[in-house]
């Protein structure tokens, strides 16, 4: 049955004041992470009235609605818990009540990305509506949990836990009007120092661990800063763009962007403010680009020239995450999100640029606010970390990116997100999983993927 793509574009214009009324629904319930609950609730109600098949709320608190009844699964995937809001001043209007004009929704979670809940869970309405239920399938709409405090968990839930595969997924998050075929990884590395007290009328008694944290941060900085050539004795992380060090990966490496590193927090105890410190801690933010592992990025940090120097005194290591879900659930995993890109011609990549070229054209129609983007390829990548570091990340499932909003929006003061993004979104979804041929697929998807674990399982 030829697609009528018309009736499509019709259909989720139709819906555009419903969405826009849901998603102002959904920013007006706060939804930090672990505290989702009330938008949860606003979610499973909205899916209940458009009468999906199921609605059901797994252990960890994800929402999932259901609709057809095909032994195989395609996803759709929103988190719908936000960051928080940051000093209120910087915001010029109420975050969680905001207001709108004919363009745009003002308020926190709007574009990172509780949009992207809206455009799919109406995509949904108009599958069922319009019979374009993909035959031998079931479309899965996931309102996923705790991504903002550790990406990805949520679907290590999914999977582990709930044991469901879907054939692949699309990830709602914010993408300027691009197809996003992957991201670079990362991971949170905690480094501590030790030192010893003493007065601080006579410093020279004990051991300084903030003066050895101070050598050490400056060796992250350079870590971060420097260029790779031969004078420099702490090579940057700009290395892995070069063949000389990563000459299996650095073609990936150029198309997601260089890593980084920085700073992220300091932490220090010592017996009072007259008192030498006597230990010393900090969190790095690590960005990895394809050949970076979770060992090399680690065994990075421990050969700093200062790490090296304070020996025994210093402990590299990364942090595990066991925040309680608002359920109560604790899903215990490792600080380590996996780097992974799409081939551009995987099917399900192909799926999503087919419908936009049918739906929209084959140039991004990317918000205001992104203009930068528009001359950008329809399928390019993320700058930040999704859901799909566990996705496809740890399990290989295809994930692909499109979502409405911008990125420049998400953790931002005065966030907004754009009505017609809503409505394109919601119709490419439609379109993209009627028009994903699954004898196409293969199972060399994947053109990069870090892997599960240290050991790239």
């Amino acid at each position: 049955m030829a697609l009528d793509f018309e009736k499509i574009k019709a259909a989720a214009e139709h819906y555009r004041p419903d969405m826009v009324r849901f998603l102002r629904d959904m920013i007006s319930h706060p939804s930090e992470s672990c505290e989702e609950k009330e938008v949860i609730e606003c979610i499973r109600a909205e899916m209940e009235k458009l009468g999906f098949d199921k609605v059901e709320v797994d252990g960890l608190g994800n929402i999932i609605g259901w609709m057809g009844d095909g032994e195989k699964i395609m996803a759709i995937d929103s988190h719908v818990d936000t960051v928080g809001i940051g000093n209120i001043a910087n915001w010029e209007h109420d975050p969680y009540k905001g207001y709108e004009t004919d363009e745009i929704i003002y308020g926190r979670g709007g574009s990172d990305q509780e949009g992207g809940m809206a455009s799919a869970v109406y995509s949904a309405k108009i599958m069922k509506d319009l019979g374009l239920i993909p035959k031998g399938y079931k479309v899965m709409i996931v309102g996923s949990v705790q991504e903002e405090d550790c990406d990805g968990m949520c679907w290590q839930y999914i999977y582990n836990k709930d044991k469901i595969v879907p054939e692949f997924v699309i990830s709602t998050e914010p993408t300027d009007g691009g197809i996003y075929r992957g991201h670079r990884g990362r991971m949170e590395i905690r480094v501590d120092v030790k030192g010893i007290s003493c007065h601080g009328s006579a410093p020279e008694r004990g051991d300084n661990a903030i003066y050895k944290m101070a050598d050490i941060i400056a060796d992250v900085r350079s870590l971060n800063e420097n260029g790779c050539g031969d004078e420099d004795e702490i090579k940057g992380l700009v290395k892995m763009l070069d063949p000389k060090y990563n000459p299996e990966h650095y073609e990936d490496a150029r198309f997601l962007g260089r890593g980084t590193c920085t700073v992220s927090q300091i932490f220090f105890t010592s017996p009072s403010r007259c008192a030498v410190a006597d230990s010393c801690a900090i969190s790095v933010d690590r960005r990895m680009t394809a050949g970076e592992t979770w060992d090399s990025c680690l065994e990075e940090i421990r050969q700093l020239p200062s790490v090296k120097k304070y020996g025994d005194d210093v402990k590299v290591s990364m942090y595990m995450y066991d925040r309680p879900s608002w359920t109560g659930e604790v899903y215990e995993t490792e600080c380590y999100f996996p780097t992974w890109i799409n081939k551009e011609n995987a099917a399900h990549v192909q799926a999503l640029a087919d419908a936009h070229k049918a739906l929209y054209g084959d140039v991004r129609q990317s918000s205001p606010s992104s203009a930068d983007k528009r001359n950008r390829p329809l399928i390019d990548k993320w700058t930040f970390s999704t859901n799909g570091v566990a996705i496809q990340g740890r399990y290989g499932i295809p994930c692909v990116g499109f979502g409405p909003g911008a990125e420049s929006q998400a953790h931002a003061p005065n966030e907004v997100t754009y009505k017609d993004d809503l409505v394109r979104c919601a119709a490419v979804y439609v379109a993209a999983l009627n028009l994903y041929d699954s004898e196409k697929r293969t199972d060399d998807v994947t053109q990069f993927r870090a892997g599960n674990i240290s050991k790239g399982e």
